[in-house]
């Protein structure tokens, strides 16, 4: 595996590729890798002759609260779990490789930025979109991989893609778990252990609201108080950033239960905000 830390570099490799007939897969990160990288990373190397992943800790898309520099990382171990899960290209560039003292060009989806975390992280989604389009640029993919565990992002990456008739395809991948349940993210590492002992009851709540679905309960609000007292019974440690039902495309909150749709949650422990939805068709 080859490790480019150039953009300039990783575009001129990426166009060969593309020039020789070879289709690129790529999955970007910001590393500290985990199982659900590794499934993308294990989708895109089924559908593509070359699979591309990216490291980079985005400071565009944190805000002035968060924890940009606390965040995990780990370049060599990283790199390592790459090579090991059939990755043949890392591009890992610094803050400054990718933006330079003067940078002033911004994309953004607008809308799909009123909901859900774009409601309390103002500005995350433009430096989401913002970076994803430049790594679009230098890494050429023809297929790119998103977890579903980050489903407002994805959406509204399809939402850039479709505008800006981008010739690439996103592909979800679904949400990867430990044994309880518990959504894997990067950021788990910050919970304390009497966090992580509530932090099941993040996707308990999600899946009380599947259930009542399924079983034929229309009212939202009626769903919603009964998931939210699940979680608040079962996490008193988090705060309830939001739990809502939202239009699958959309991402506006549902008044009566249509599909496709997703029950989503951010929830606020003291070590961490951790985020989880479930998609329903």
């Amino acid at each position: 595996m080859e490790i480019i830390k150039s953009k300039k570099e990783m575009q001129a490799k990426a166009l060969a590729w593309r020039k020789d007939g070879k289709s690129i897969g790529f999955a970007p990160t910001m590393g500290y890798l985990h199982a659900g990288h590794l499934s993308l990373f294990a989708q895109a190397r089924k559908e593509n002759d070359i699979v591309v992943a990216s490291i980079f800790v985005n400071p565009m898309q944190f805000g002035p609260q968060e924890d940009y520099d606390a965040y995990p990382r780990d370049l060599e171990r990283d790199s390592r779990l790459c090579a090991e899960n059939g990755v043949d290209c890392l591009f890992a560039p610094d803050k400054a490789e990718m933006y330079e003292a003067d940078f002033a060009t911004y994309v953004q989806v607008e809308g799909l930025d009123n909901y859900l975390c774009g409601a309390s992280r103002p500005g995350h989604f433009r430096g989401v979109t913002t970076v994803v389009m430049k790594l679009f640029a230098i890494c050429q993919p023809n297929r790119t991989y998103f977890g579903q565990k980050d489903i407002q992002q994805l959406t509204i990456l399809q939402r850039m893609v479709g505008d800006l008739d981008l010739p690439l395809e996103i592909r979800m991948v679904p949400t990867q778990r430990e044994a309880d349940g518990l959504a894997i993210s990067s950021r788990n590492v910050f919970l304390s252990e009497a966090e992580r002992k509530q932090a099941p009851a993040i996707y308990q709540s999600l899946a009380l609201a599947q259930k009542l679905i399924n079983e034929g309960e229309k009212d939202v609000d009626i769903i919603i108080e009964m998931a939210s007292n699940h979680l608040h019974k079962n996490a008193p440690l988090g705060h309830i950033d939001y739990l809502q039902i939202v239009d699958a495309a959309k991402l506006d909150p549902l008044l009566k239960i249509e599909k496709p749709l997703v029950i989503a949650t951010a929830v606020k422990m003291p070590g961490a905000r951790l985020i989880d939805n479930i998609y329903m068709k």
